[in-house]
C-alpha cells in the first residue's frame, strides 16, 4: 500500500523504489497488487511489469480505503508505505505487516501542513506510528534514516537497510553544455528547497553571465518559483521543463555541469544516481540525510551545511573543470555499484522474517510455500533481475475491466 504510484504527477523516487521492488517479486512468482490512490493520468486497473496497480480514492482518502481493502480481501502478506502518514494495516489484518519508511518527515509537516497541520502529522509519524507497528518489521533506505527511526523508539533489531538499486542510465546523444548550466530535479514543493538553486544562480551570475539552470519537475509550487526567479531577476536564464519522459530527462542530465540538490529531506536521493550516470557531479546538504549514502562527499559531490556554503561548493565546481570532471567520473563510477536485484533479495528477506516472526501461530500455519518463495528469492535461486531492466514507462494496460474484489491469477511480466 501506498500512496500513490510512479505514474502519479507528483510521483518521485520512492514510488520507483516501491515499483521496483514489487517487479522484482512478481517476476519471481508472488501475486502483488500496490493498492495507491486514483489519479487522472492512468487507468483505475492496470498491470505494469507483472505488478496489478489497483488506484483508487485520494491523497488522504487513500488511507481509510486501503485498510477497508486490506480487511476485505485478506492478503497473506501485507507492505505498509509510510509517507508519513501510517496506513495502520495492522489494526484489520491478522496477517504479517512490514513497514517501509524511506525518511523522516518531522522538517517537512510544518512547511506543508503548516504549525497545527504539522503538529498533528508529526505526532502521528511519531507517537501513533512507532505504537501501531510496535511488533512489525521495518524497511529504510538508509542509515541516517534508521538512526531517526531508532529515535522515535524504534528497536534497532527491527530495522533492516534495503538500499535502492541504480535504474538503467538511458543513454542519449545530447553533449555537455557548453556554458555552464544547473540542474535541479524533483518534485516542485516548498521542502524541496528549489529556491535555493535561483538563488545560486543570482549570486553567480555576475562571476558566469551565461550561466542557465534547469528546473525539471512538475508541482504546486511551481509559481512561487516562477515569481522568485522574477524578483532575482534570473527568469530569462531559467527553463521550466514540466515534468518530462525519461529520455527528455536524461537529456537534461547529460547537458548539465552540476546537479545541485538543496532539498530539505531525502531519503536516499536516486536522483543523485541519475545524475552520476551521466557523469555529473551533485552538490546538497548534510542535513537532508540520505545525501550522506547516495554522495559520497569530496569524492563523487559535495555535501554542505547551508546556502553560502552550497554557493561556494557549486562555484568551485564551475571553475575548476579538473575537479568537476573527476567528480562526474567518480559519481558515475558510484552510482554503478547499486543493484536492483540485490535489493529485491534483501527486501525479500524481510518479508519472510515477517511470516516467520509473526506472533500469531494462526498466521504462520499454511506459509511454508510462501516462505519457501521467499527465502528462494533471497539466496538469489528465482534470480528477479530479467524484470528490472525494463524502462519504469513501458507499461500494459492490463484492458480487462475486471472487478479487483475477484481472484486472479498470477499477473504475466509479459516479457517471457
Amino acid at each position: 500500500m501506498n500512496w500513490r504510484d510512479v505514474s502519479h504527477p507528483e510521483g518521485g523516487g520512492s514510488e520507483r523504489y516501491v515499483q521496483r521492488i514489487a517487479e522484482g517479486l512478481a517476476s519471481a512468482g508472488l501475486r502483488v497488487t500496490l493498492l495507491c490512490a486514483a489519479h487522472g493520468r492512468a487507468p483505475r486497473d492496470e498491470t505494469v511489469n507483472g505488478v496489478r496497480i489497483i488506484r483508487r480514492a485520494g491523497r488522504l482518502s487513500i488511507y481509510p480505503r486501503a485498510m477497508a481493502f486490506v480487511r476485505k480481501h485478506k492478503p497473506r502478506l501485507v507492505v505498509d508505505i509510510q509517507n508519513g502518514i501510517p496506513f495502520c494495516s495492522t489494526l484489520v489484518t491478522r496477517a504479517p505487516v512490514t513497514n517501509v519508511v524511506f525518511h523522516v518527515h518531522k522538517e517537512q509537516w510544518p512547511i506543508v501542513f503548516g504549525p497545527v497541520g504539522g503538529r498533528i502529522g508529526w505526532w502521528l509519524e511519531s507517537v501513533v506510528a512507532p505504537k501501531v507497528y510496535r511488533r512489525v518489521p521495518y524497511v529504510t533506505i538508509s542509515d541516517a534514516t534508521g538512526r531517526e527511526m531508532a529515535g522515535l523508539g524504534i528497536d534497532a533489531e527491527r530495522i533492516t537497510l534495503v538500499p535502492v538499486g541504480t535504474e538503467p542510465i538511458v543513454r542519449v546523444a545530447t553533449p555537455r553544455s557548453e556554458s555552464p548550466r544547473l540542474i535541479t530535479l524533483g518534485r516542485l514543493v516548498p521542502h524541496k528547497q528549489v529556491e535555493h538553486s535561483l538563488e545560486i544562480l543570482a549570486r553567480l551570475s555576475d562571476r558566469w553571465p551565461d550561466l542557465t539552470l534547469s528546473i525539471v519537475g512538475e508541482g504546486w509550487w511551481e509559481e512561487s518559483l516562477r515569481a522568485q526567479a522574477d524578483r532575482l531577476g534570473v527568469a530569462d536564464r531559467v527553463e521550466f521543463t514540466g515534468f518530462l519522459d525519461e529520455k527528455g530527462k536524461h537529456e537534461q542530465l547529460a547537458a548539465a555541469w552540476v546537479f545541485v540538490c538543496p532539498s530539505v529531506k531525502e531519503g536516499w536521493g536516486m536522483v543523485v544516481i541519475e545524475a552520476g550516470g551521466h557523469g555529473v557531479p551533485t552538490v546538497g546538504y548534510h542535513s537532508s540525510g540520505g545525501l550522506q549514502e547516495s554522495v559520497v562527499d569530496g569524492v563523487s559531490g559535495v555535501l554542505v551545511d547551508d546556502l553560502d556554503q552550497m554557493t561556494d561548493a557549486v562555484a568551485r565546481l564551475l571553475e575548476d573543470d579538473d575537479a568537476r570532471r573527476a567528480m562526474g567520473a567518480a559519481a558515475e563510477r558510484h552510482a554503478a555499484t547499486f543493484e536492483w536485484s540485490a535489493s529485491v533479495r534483501e527486501f525479500a528477506g524481510v518479508l519472510a522474517r515477517s511470516v516467520h516472526g509473526s506472533p500469531r501461530a494462526g498466521v504462520r500455519a499454511g506459509t511454508a510455500d510462501l516462505v519457501e518463495l521467499l527465502e528462494r528469492i533471497q539466496h538469489g535461486v528465482d534470480d528477479p533481475t530479467h524484470t528490472l531492466a525494463v524502462p519504469l514507462e513501458s507499461t500494459a494496460a492490463d484492458g480487462t475491466g475486471a472487478d479487483p474484489a475477484l481472484p486472479r491469477e498470477p499477473a504475466s511480466s509479459g516479457l517471457a
